[in-house]
């Protein structure tokens, strides 16, 4: 009797694991089409931008301090 009841959890136990698989299988696949629906942007190219944007930025930055020391001796020039 003990080898029967035995049996069955064991039986139990495996349907109870094949169904959590199939579970996370169905909820995974349903996460992938929501996130590709969603257009989301992907981490290397959002990376990449904000690599652009910093130089970008460093560049800008240097231009207005080079505008502002211009700026100073053209305006000694004309008097």
């Amino acid at each position: 009797m003990f080898d029967e009841l035995g049996k069955l959890m064991n039986n139990a136990a495996g349907v109870a694991d094949g169904v959590r698989r199939e579970i996370e299988t169905v909820v995974k696949s349903q996460l992938e089409r929501l996130i590709a629906d969603m257009d989301l942007v992907k981490r290397e190219d959002y990376d990449a931008l904000r690599e652009l944007v910093q130089a970008q930025s460093l560049e800008i930055k240097a231009l207005q301090d080079e505008m502002a020391d211009l700026k100073p001796k053209s305006g000694k020039a004309a008097e």
